[in-house]
């Protein structure tokens, strides 16, 4: 498309895609909260779970989208929402961040006898917490993981937050605060100390909404140590299993850290992909199909792993 900008906006805002209605099911977390999930099953022995991005849900397009290329290629489909993320406001005083793989691991619990081979997509956040939950040792409590493909990851935390709150950003930062402060809003009415909403009228950055909330809800001192602490960058070298990462070289979103070409030329298990288009989870595709470029790679990628 023209730019990174209408690369990223005109996908979110005016794909549709039709795809069969899921099973909704709720299950419950090891803190008496829930996770609400979406299933697309066709009896099949391997299965993709697919992780949102930040603000995000399982009926976002880009999801559905993968979630429908996969479906076709002969899997089964678990579309995960984030806490507070599916409609229904999650009952704990805390949501999800950027590095809350314990949520992830519930989900893969919950899943893991009834498939021979899962295979793990993320998205930006949700790709961010896919890497880091590979690179931790709770993954290897499921050796059903056949390999993973994330996509417009921020690798980095710190410096992306940076990147996303200038000029140029600002329409993405300001509706991803908007949506952010909202909850804290609603949640503040059940949990008032926690919440605290009298700082939100300070706020005017994305990392000053992790300084104030994120970090802390989260048993983080701040937003730096919560950057420091969930940058998947960290937990690559100890990954397992196949992990193909795709950043888009005209990503709006992502520092120059997000690229680490020389340290992902070291290790064998994990790949970088750079294409020179698709703006931050756009990666659109003119074709007969309608699946986008990042559904069709996606795809491919996985499927001989299985």
């Amino acid at each position: 498309m023209f730019n990174e900008h209408i690369e990223t906006i005109f996908p979110a805002l005016f794909r549709k895609v039709r795809l069969k209605s899921p099973e909704r099911i709720r299950i419950k977390t090891h803190d008496d909260d829930f996770l609400d999930i979406d299933h697309y099953a066709q009896k099949s022995n391997k299965c993709v779970v697919i992780s949102h991005g930040l603000e995000g849900s399982s009926t976002r397009a880009y999801v559905k989208g993968m979630a429908r290329a996969f479906f076709r290629a002969g899997w089964d489909v678990v579309a995960w929402n984030f806490r507070s993320c599916s409609g229904e406001m999650n009952h704990r005083p805390f949501f999800y961040h950027s590095g809350a793989t314990y949520d992830l691991e519930t989900v893969l619990s919950h899943f893991a006898r009834k498939y021979f081979n899962i295979a793990l997509v993320g998205f930006s956040l949700g790709g961010n917490m896919t890497l880091k939950f590979l690179g931790e040792p709770a993954s290897r409590n499921f050796p059903q993981i056949c390999g993973s493909v994330v996509f417009s990851v921020p690798l980095e935390l710190s410096s992306s937050s940076r990147k996303i709150s200038l000029p140029g950003n600002r329409v993405y930062a300001n509706r991803f605060l908007r949506s952010l402060k909202r909850k804290i809003r609603l949640k503040a009415q059940k949990f008032p100390v926690e919440m605290n909403p009298i700082a939100l009228n300070n706020i005017k950055t994305l990392q000053g909404f992790d300084d104030q909330y994120t970090g802390p809800l989260h048993g983080f001192r701040d937003a730096e140590d919560y950057y420091h602490s969930c940058s998947s960058i960290h937990f690559l070298r100890n990954i397992q299993v196949p992990a193909l990462i795709v950043n888009a070289a005209n990503d709006p979103f992502l520092s120059e850290k997000c690229y680490p070409h020389s340290l992902t030329n070291e290790l064998e298990m994990v790949f970088l992909e750079v294409p020179d288009y698709g703006g931050h989870v756009g990666f659109y595709a003119r074709n007969k199909s309608r699946d986008y470029w990042s559904e069709i790679r996606a795809v491919a990628f996985l499927e001989p792993l299985t």
